[in-house]
């Protein structure tokens, strides 16, 4: 997905420091150089005169007066050259300075993204994902199946499966998962699974606790006095590639509460944008808890990976207190 104005502002003004602060050094250099490195200035006085003398002479009609000209500049480069290295500094130390040479700090390459541009864009989308920390350690390699057996197994399989579908086939359909089952059997851990995934692919995840997000919502809705400051957070709820919702049903349920996810579940959904939802509710708990056109809404339009088994985080708890 495209980044959006916000986000390609951040990036272009991290580009606009970093050529300032390189411009600044180079200057440094070169103030440097001419204090402490004796004839170095006036080479390039000398530079400056015999480009002009040659260029007179090109434009009067002598033809060999640029070839001098590129003779003449290759023996005074040299003459710096050597005016640098016996001042004890790099041959290159008055180049230009740049944090990424492959694009010299304009973050592309003939028109297409350089691979710092897309480092600096995967950066920001981990920083406004709410969940860089826990994507740290929660990702497919540090998946495992040993605390699953017979049906819950199965389930915890099928899901894996399923979001590895739908990370494959993010940019061409548009799908929406929701785990549901058990408390500490893998929701959270599959959820933060797909957005390290994606976020790695570029697009933009944000990540919210159901309680988190709608007191986000709340403010927005009643918090005049700072509700601008809200505006582009509120903005990329509807805009951002893919939302992640966690422990939905822990939030005090209301009819604000209804109406703000029923809002925002269809707004996603006429913009095909994908949203994950775990809970801890089960299908009946659900319909009884919200309307059932939420229900409905998400019976209809996401993939149901229910998963069971024993509480994953108390086992680790148990073991690691038996050390």
């Amino acid at each position: 997905m495209p980044l959006t104005n916000t986000q390609y502002d951040i990036i272009l003004r991290d580009y606009e420091t970093r050529q300032l602060k390189n411009r600044h050094e180079l200057e440094s250099r070169t103030a440097y150089v001419y204090e402490n490195v004796s004839g170095y200035r006036e080479l390039e006085d000398r530079v400056a005169a015999v480009s002009v003398s040659q260029g007179k002479k090109y434009l009067a009609g002598d033809e060999q007066a640029m070839e001098e000209l590129k003779l003449l500049i290759a023996e005074l480069s040299f003459q710096k050259t050597r005016l640098l290295t016996e001042a004890g500094l790099p041959e290159d130390y008055l180049k230009p300075v740049y944090t990424c040479p492959d694009c010299r700090d304009t973050g592309y390459i003939d028109g297409q993204k350089c691979h710092c541009f897309r480092q600096a864009m995967i950066t920001l989308l981990y920083e406004q994902s709410n969940i860089r920390e826990m994507l740290r350690h929660d990702h497919f390699h540090s998946l495992s199946y040993e605390y699953y057996e017979g049906e819950d197994l199965s389930r915890f399989q099928n899901a894996v499966t399923t979001c590895r579908n739908f990370i494959k086939n993010f940019n061409s359909d548009y799908h929406n998962l929701f785990f549901y089952g058990t408390v500490g059997t893998g929701k959270t851990f599959l959820s933060n699974c797909v957005a390290r995934e994606l976020i790695e692919n570029g697009q933009s995840v944000i990540y919210f606790s159901a309680a988190g997000l709608f007191d986000l919502l709340s403010q927005y809705s009643f918090d005049y006095k700072n509700k601008e400051e809200q505006r582009e957070r509120h903005a990329d709820l509807y805009q951002c590639d893919l939302l992640i919702i966690d422990d939905l049903g822990t939030e005090l349920t209301n009819q604000f509460v209804a109406s703000q996810l029923f809002s925002l579940l269809n707004e996603r959904h006429m913009g095909k944008k994908a949203t994950v939802i775990s809970t801890n509710l089960s299908l009946e708990e659900l319909r009884n808890r919200y309307s059932d056109r939420i229900f409905s809404r998400i019976t209809s339009y996401y993939e149901l990976c229910k998963l069971t088994g024993p509480d994953i985080r108390m086992y680790k708890k148990r073991l690691s207190n038996r050390k």
